[in-house]
């Protein structure tokens, strides 16, 4: 919201107003003075006038989970247990999820309720890494590395993904890197190979990692290092 117009709602002044008392240098955002009245201002953001409260500065959450396997990566579903289950009651209000794992998935998952903040890691056009380690079926074939780095094509979005990287590890498992997001995509890329994934493990995005300390089940809060670590 503009700076402006949180001073004429909550001031009962009207615009022209607000802005003559920003233009002044009167009013402060995070106990910084602000003459731009129509700067952004979010809810996380402590908004004074002459040294008086206007906007109260929200708490911002940023949680690293490390998710089990059977849980969904929801907020709430009549049939399944969510990830939201595992954070404390008083922390699950606000949060969504920031980039989700199927149900038999484990690994990295993101919790936050600071919306510009988690699309920097899901926003598509940004195309920031995710990393996975996955199990296979049946030995990866040495033909794989090079189909996922030519993209695969799937038929019903009718569209090739984008280049992704492979590791091998050993004969059934890889590591993998992506650079979207879709629907079970890289279960579905090696089901395009004549391979089947058994487990898959998220161990990073952009430039966070999953906490090695975290045991299945088990939260943190990001530091402060990590919150401000941009997408590579």
């Amino acid at each position: 919201m503009k700076l402006s117009r949180i001073l004429s709602n909550r001031n009962d002044i009207s615009r022209r107003q607000a802005n003559f008392l920003i233009a002044s240098g009167r009013v402060a955002v995070n106990d910084v003075t602000c003459r731009d009245a129509a700067a952004e201002v979010d809810r996380f953001s402590c908004v004074r006038m002459d040294g008086d409260i206007i906007q109260e500065a929200e708490a911002c959450h940023y949680l690293m989970l490390h998710k089990p396997a059977g849980f969904l990566s929801a907020t709430l579903d009549d049939t399944h247990r969510t990830v939201m289950e595992l954070i404390s009651p008083e922390l699950r209000e606000d949060l969504h999820i920031a980039g989700r794992l199927d149900r038999a998935s484990t690994g990295l998952l993101i919790l936050t309720n600071d919306g510009r903040w988690s699309r920097q890691l899901t926003e598509p056009r940004i195309k920031i890494p995710k990393v996975y380690r996955v199990s296979t079926a049946y030995p990866i074939s040495p033909e794989t590395p090079h189909r996922f780095a030519e993209g695969i094509w799937f038929e019903f979005e009718q569209l090739t993904t984008s280049p992704a990287g492979l590791d091998l590890l050993s004969p059934c498992e890889a590591r993998v890197t992506i650079y979207e997001g879709r629907y079970h995509q890289v279960k579905r890329m090696f089901h395009a190979v004549g391979n089947r994934v058994t487990t898959l493990h998220r161990e990073r995005m952009g430039n966070i990692r999953l906490d090695e300390d975290l045991a299945a089940g088990e939260y943190r809060s990001l530091t402060a290092e990590e919150i401000n670590l941009m997408p590579d």
